[in-house]
Order: structure tokens, then sequence, then C-alpha cells
């Protein structure tokens, strides 16, 4: 059997080279785990990595093997998956693995084409409402940073690098902690993915809107698509994201059992790359080996029971316009997979309690409350630019809380930016929280309230403001049989991999109901 070794090495010294002179009866090997420890950089301390090999020594040892599935025939219907993110794709991918195709539905355009119609948004502000940055074949995901990152815990979110290192994501995404694909590399290795379920018999629909969940009585039929055709299914998997406001008001129609949740907004927090590279990696962040430094920060106000916390964080990256609506503004970010750009950024959020900020009781009030922030946004731009520009103000000014005349240092967002109060956007608390928050990280990461540092707005979908209740072991709708909530716009996932992992779930669960699988 393989052996397992850990080990730490400063992070300039070769792996290989090590191994070579420290374990010389290991024969070959594989990195199960690898990660970066940096906290002692800017105190002068080596960073280094935490390594965790399996590895063989006699030519009897042998790796694991791969999984192979039992094949079945066709379900009764083919089961139906409304949306191409990463929760449909790979609840339509495990599917396929047993041989069970699917039809998957997706109201934006595929993978290469998105690109096309977001550089019109971002250039001109020309926004197309089916395809934008958060609808489309990738999902949201697509479009911010392609990373992987999950604090979930399951035995699938192996499976779920395995598998995106199977459809070209680099043998690295397997075993680094937080890995990081980056919006280039993600874009081709989605359209692997679609192209495998193509050649596995699971159809998508392109350009195509879910208009109705068709019910009879407590169960889900079919639905209804905007080209007017009516399609019925045993199985209907809502991957929609946390973006599609029209089909949750179509859900609260239908009296799918649905519930406020908690959720955050605020601001992206750009500073120059090299600024922050070295206020996390010392006199080491010249070193072509540290890369892009990352942070993450949070501070929890024990009195007011509120937290403030980054989110995102694109080292080497971009501040991305986001919006899916006319008549408002979102901020985003994402980086490439060299995340070389001049610039870093996060999203710095305040958590919003759906029970006590919300003065509107009703089922939509977070949906309301995200869109005013938005829409506030978007009349400030259209009063001092041109409306697609994304207002802006430096650390200094807002922690001041007054603006200066002094120009507003260079961005990265493709949209563009203009001096603007921010404060004005947001609720008094969120304001207020966002100064103490910030205060607080100042002092964990000093020098992070830096002259040259841009607080952009409104950062406004870290989440979806609602929960679609399901039964906790079959994931089955609580109001509606054969309707399975799925990922962050039924409110069970926080990112690429736990959307994805909450897909297989789902896929696994049908299987289940079908009785091709024995347990869940």
């Amino acid at each position: 059997m393989p052996k397992k070794y850990q080990f730490q090495l400063p992070f300039d010294v070769d792996l290989d080279d090590h191994v070579k002179l420290t374990y010389p009866e290991i024969r070959e090997y594989r990195t199960i785990s690898k990660s970066l420890d940096a906290r002692g950089a800017p105190r002068g301390k080596k960073p280094i990595y935490h390594y965790t090999l399996e590895a063989l020594t006699s030519r009897e040892d042998r790796y694991a093997s791969a999984s192979t599935f039992p094949k079945h025939k066709n379900l009764k219907t083919r089961p139906i998956i409304i949306g191409a993110g990463p929760g449909g794709l790979f609840c339509g991918v495990r599917l396929a693995e047993y041989g069970i195709p699917s039809l998957i539905i997706e109201r934006g355009d595929d993978a290469s084409k998105r690109m096309l119609h977001i550089a019109k948004f971002w250039r001109y502000g020309q926004l197309d409402p089916e395809t934008n940055v958060c609808y489309g074949e990738g999902g949201a995901g697509l479009f911010s940073d392609g990373k992987l990152i999950t604090r979930i815990k399951s035995d699938l979110v192996s499976y779920v690098m395995e598998k995106f290192v199977d459809f070209g994501a680099p043998p690295e995404t397997a075993y680094v902690s937080n890995p990081h694909l980056g919006s280039n590399k993600i874009r081709t290795i989605i359209n692997k993915i679609s192209d495998w379920l193509r050649s596995k018999g699971t159809e998508i629909r392109y350009n195509t809107r879910v208009e109705k969940i068709l019910t009879d009585g407590e169960r889900a039929t079919g639905v209804l698509l905007s080209t007017g055709e009516i399609l019925y299914s045993d199985h209907i998997v809502l991957a929609t994201g946390h973006s599609a406001v029209d089909l949750y008001h179509h859900l609260e129609e239908i009296k799918v059992a649905m519930k406020p949740k908690d959720f955050a907004v605020g601001v992206r927090v750009e500073h120059p790359r090299r600024y922050i590279d070295s206020l996390q990696h010392g006199n080491f962040s010249a070193a072509p080996e540290m890369g892009s430094a990352r942070y993450r920060l949070s501070w929890h106000d024990k009195w007011a029971d509120r937290g403030v916390y980054s989110f995102c964080m694109c080292p080497g990256g971009y501040v991305l316009s986001s919006g899916t609506e006319t008549d408002g503004i979102v901020v985003n970010g994402m980086s490439n997979y060299a995340r070389n750009s001049p610039w870093s950024n996060a999203a710095l959020v305040v958590s919003v309690k759906a029970q006590t900020d919300l003065k509107d009781p009703s089922l939509m009030a977070g949906l309301k409350f995200q869109h005013q922030i938005e829409h506030r946004a978007f009349e400030l731009s259209k009063k001092y630019a041109t409306g697609r520009e994304l207002p802006a103000m430096t650390i200094k000014e807002f922690m001041d809380g007054k603006l200066t005349d002094k120009p507003l240092p260079k961005t990265s967002s493709p949209s563009g930016i203009f001096k603007a109060d921010i404060r004005q956007i947001f609720p008094d608390f969120i304001v207020e929280h966002l100064k103490k928050g910030l205060k607080e990280f100042d002092r964990d990461l000093p020098g992070f309230i830096y002259e040259e540092g841009l607080l952009i707005a409104p950062e406004t979908r870290t989440s979806a403001p609602l929960t679609i209740l399901r039964d906790k072991k079959t994931l089955v709708s609580e109001s509606h049989r054969g309707l399975y909530p799925c990922g962050e716009g039924a409110g069970y996932a926080g990112g690429i991999t736990s959307a994805a992992v909450d897909g297989v779930k789902i896929a696994e669960s049908i299987l289940h109901q079908e009785g091709l699988l024995t347990q869940v």
C-alpha cells in the first residue's frame, strides 16, 4: 500500500530535490496536499510549505484505482436541470457517469460567446439582460476569479477537484489549498465539460429561459420555456444562481416553500498588488515563488452581533461591473490564472440579518434591499458619469467622511470609476460597520487603510437572500415533490466548489429516488 509522508519545506526549496535526498526509498510519489504558511513573513520569517505526499516504495505498491460506475438504462423521463452553472453542470456530470442523460436549460449563451456580450457591457454599458456576468453557461463563477476555495467538509470536494483536473485544470488543483483556476482557464474547462456531457447524451439548450415551473398539486411536473414549449419530467433541478430574481417571484406565486435568510453587502476594496504583497510577504514579496499575496480578514462586533469580513479576495485581479438589471450597478472581482494585474481586490461586506435589519416583513425583502442599493449606485453614476462607471472613493476619504479634490487613483475596472460619496448608497448601519471593520483590519494588517486604496461600490450579490426549503435527506423541496433546489440560488452553496458538490448530491438523490443507488 502507498505510504503517506508529511513535512515542511522553505518556500524556495525544490520538492523533488528534497524527496530524492531525504527519502531515497520513495520510488514514485504524488502530492495529496500543499499549503503555504507566510504568517511570519512580515517579521522576516521565511515562508514554508506544508506537504502531504502519497508515495510508492516498492514495485508491489499501487495507487487506488479510479472509480467505475455501473451503467443504467434511461429513466422514464429525463431529469431537467435549470441553469448551467457549476451546480447544474456537475449534477449533469454525475448523472451521466451513471448512464443517465439529462436536459440542461440555460437562459444565457454558451461560455465561449458570453465574453462578447460582457465586453459590450463593460466598454459601452450595453447590458444583455439574458447573457451577462451572472447569466450564461458557467454561471457567475465564470467571471468571478475561478476560485475553488470552500469551507464545506465533504468527501465530494476531492471528487469535484479531480473532475476539474480531468477536464483540463492544472494537476495541482487536486491538492493545493485554496486552488485557483482563473477566469481565463475556467472558460476552457467549462467548454470541455459541456462537450463531454453532450458526448454522453445530455442535451444543453442555450438562450432559453424557463418561464414557469408546472405543478400538479404538491408536485412539480414540468416547465414552460420562453419558446412556448412545455417539457415534463419527474425530476426538476433548480440551479439558477442567486441573481434570478424573476424566478424567485414565480416560485412565490406557485407557493414553493421559501424563507428569508441572512446575507451581506458592502464594497470592493482595491490596492496596488505590490503593496499588498509587501504587507503580507515582507522582504520575500519579490520572490517569484511567492506569487500574488492573499488575505482573509474578519471582525465580529459582539455588542451588535454583526460580522464584517473580506470575501472573494482576488490577488492580481480586476474589479468588474456585474449587474443584471438596467437600472442597477453591482461590483464583483476576478483574476486570471497568472494573477498578474497591477491591482489586488476583495469584497468587504457587512452581514445583514433578515429578521431584524429589514423593515419589510415580506419574503422578498432581501431582494428589494439589494435592488435599492444597486439602484442608488446607478443613479449616482447617471448623475456624475454616464451610468456605466462605478462609484468610488479612497479608503481615507471614507474614513474621514468627506471627499477631497484629489483625483482618484487608477483602477483595474474596465468600466471605469468616478468619485462619489459611496456612503449615500448604503443604510447607516452598513457604513458604520464598514468603518469599524476597516479600523480593525488595519490593526490586523497594518497599512491596510492606505492613501491609494479604493472603495468601489456596491457589492450586493455575495449570496442569495432567500433559502428554497428542502428535505435534509432527500434534498427535495419541502412543498413540491420532484423539485430539487440546488446551489447558491437555493441557499445551499457559497462558491464554485460548494455549488458543484451540491449538484453532485442532487444527482445522487435522484438516482436514489429511482432505486439506482442504495444510499446517498
